[in-house]
C-alpha cells in the first residue's frame, strides 16, 4: 500500500523511512513548511522550567544556539518524541507527557510549582490549544515567545493530485489538527473530495480526525494514543491484510 506523509520536514521524511521499513511505500508531501524566527530573544531569567509541544520549539532552540544555556533547567515535553529530543540535546531532567497539550497541564502541575518561577514555553504562531491559558488559571506565570512558524501550502503537488484521484493511494497520514485542516481545504479545491472516500485517513488523535469531518469523504482511524509508535503500530495492523 502508498501511503501519503503530510508532516513538515524533516519529519515526513523520517516517518517515510519507517513506513518503507514496514514493507509500505510513502509519496511525501509536507502540508506545512516550517521557518524559524531566527532573530527571536530568548529570556530565561526567572524561569523555572521549559515546556516543549513539539520537536520543532526545541529544533528553534537549537538554531538559537540556546540549549547550552537552557539544557540545565528542566523540560516539560508533550510525549515521548520531544523527550527523546530533549534528551539528545543535553536536557539531563525531562518529565514526558501523554502526548498532547490539554493532558500536559496535570504534568506541569506535579513538576513545578506557580511560586518557582517563570515558566518558558517553545512556542510556534499556531498553536492546537490554549496551553498559556489553561496554565495560567492554575496560577502559572507563562512565556510564549514565537520561535517558528508553520505555514500551509496552497496547493496539493501534481503527484498528490493524480495519486489521490487516480486510485494511486491506499492512505493518508495526518499528524496535527492543522495539517489534517489543510489536507481538506486543499482536496475540496482540488475537486477530489469524493475520491478520499476509498482512502484510509489515521488520525494522530481524535482532535486531528475532528478536523476532518464535512471536509472529506474520509474513513477515519485514530491512535489509540497521540504517539506516533501507537500510529505507526495502528498503519501496521491495518495494512497487514
Amino acid at each position: 500500500m502508498r501511503l501519503l506523509v503530510t508532516r513538515p520536514e524533516p519529519d515526513a521524511s523520517r516517518q517515510a523511512r519507517e513506513l518503507e521499513a514496514l514493507g509500505l511505500e510513502a509519496l511525501v508531501e509536507p502540508l506545512l513548511s516550517l521557518t524559524f524566527a531566527e532573530d527571536a530573544v530568548l529570556d530565561l531569567e526567572g524561569v523555572q522550567a521549559l515546556i516543549a509541544t513539539s520537536r520543532n520549539g526545541l529544533r528553534a532552540l537549537e538554531r538559537l544556539e540556546a540549549v547550552d544555556a537552557a539544557s540545565g533547567l528542566p523540560l516539560i515535553a508533550v510525549g515521548p518524541a520531544s523527550a527523546q529530543t530533549a534528551r539528545k540535546l543535553g536536557f539531563k531532567t525531562v518529565h514526558e507527557g501523554p502526548g498532547t497539550a490539554e493532558g500536559l497541564v496535570e504534568v506541569v502541575q506535579a513538576n513545578a510549582a506557580p511560586e518557582g518561577g517563570v515558566l518558558l514555553h517553545l512556542a510556534g504562531a499556531s498553536l492546537a490549544s490554549d496551553l498559556k491559558g489553561a496554565l495560567e488559571t492554575k496560577g502559572f506565570a507563562v512565556r510564549q515567545p514565537v520561535l517558528y512558524r508553520a505555514e500551509a501550502r496552497e496547493g496539493l503537488s501534481e503527484a498528490a493530485r493524480a495519486a489521490v484521484g487516480e486510485g494511486g493511494l491506499g492512505g493518508v497520514i495526518l499528524m496535527s489538527p492543522r495539517t489534517a485542516a489543510v489536507y481538506g481545504r486543499l482536496v475540496s479545491e482540488a475537486g477530489l473530495a469524493e475520491a478520499t472516500g476509498e482512502l484510509l485517513h489515521f488520525c494522530l488523535s481524535k482532535a486531528v480526525a475532528a478536523r476532518l469531518e464535512g471536509a472529506v469523504k474520509a474513513r477515519v482511524l485514530v491512535s489509540a494514543r497521540p504517539r506516533e509508535d501507537d500510529l505507526l503500530a495502528l498503519v501496521a495492523r491495518e495494512t497487514a491484510h
